[in-house]
């Protein structure tokens, strides 16, 4: 569903970040994307949302070009969860995670009974249902990170990217917001690809690693990946080689 053909990506012309990235992420799989700080997990993530174009190479999202698509056709492709909240006082879970039915609701943004159900399913998926009439701005931080894994789900994309959505969270909430995010793509046959610096939730509920290390990055499943050397540097915190 995620292809990179020779893609190479930088966060400015003096700053190569990843280089001749030829891989394939199928659909229905979870991906964590890992390595150190400044690597290029980020870049590369926004590379594949269409916001930054790529030094060289072509990326398609199951036949898509993100950066030949018209707006329209990349919202109905793939949903991204950034980093930070996303508090608007007295918007309840309920209206943010509808938001993400707007590539769907035409020009006046108006819901109807087949949104409002999407919308309940979408709650419902992530265990917020308790919640929808809650206020965005009082829900801690797992709480919020779910309701906007839930706005990603309404938007009803095959791809969903996610930029550290365990960053702030404590123990159990890291090892929870994986967990949900497997469940999504093996239950909904959703292609999922996540930055994370939390390695062992990963290892436990990715279906492969990809590892960016030295301007190049492989893809292994964890217990391949756990066998690298690069892997090995990385949790030791020496220099990486792939």
């Amino acid at each position: 569903m995620i292809q990179f053909h020779d893609i190479s990506v930088a966060n400015n012309p003096q700053n190569i970040l990843i280089t001749g990235l030829t891989q394939s992420l199928a659909q229905g799989t979870l991906t964590a994307l890992i390595g150190r700080n400044g690597c290029g997990k980020s870049t590369l993530l926004r590379v594949l949302a269409g916001l930054q174009r790529p030094i060289s190479g072509k990326i398609s999202l199951g036949g898509l070009n993100p950066h030949k698509c018209g707006s329209a056709d990349l919202a109905h492709t793939v949903a991204v969860v950034t980093t930070g909240r996303t508090d608007v006082r007295r918007l309840t879970c309920m209206e943010m995670v509808g938001i993400g039915r707007s590539p769907h609701t035409g020009l006046f943004g108006r819901l109807n009974q087949l949104d409002h159900e999407i919308v309940e399913q979408a709650i419902k998926a992530v265990g917020m249902q308790d919640f929808r009439d809650r206020e965005v701005v009082t829900l801690s931080d797992g709480e919020a990170r779910r309701i906007m894994i839930a706005r990603a789900l309404a938007q009803d994309t095959p791809i969903i990217l996610l930029d550290e959505p365990t960053s702030f969270l404590d123990v159990p909430g890291r090892y929870d917001i994986c967990e949900l995010l497997a469940t999504l793509a093996h239950e909904r046959n959703k292609t999922i690809l996540y930055s994370t610096h939390e390695l062992e939730p990963a290892m436990q509920y990715a279906n492969q690693i990809m590892l960016i290390s030295g301007r190049e990055a492989v893809t292994l499943p964890p217990e391949e990946m756990r066998l690298t050397a690069a892997f090995r540097d990385l949790t030791s915190g020496r220099t990486l080689a792939l």
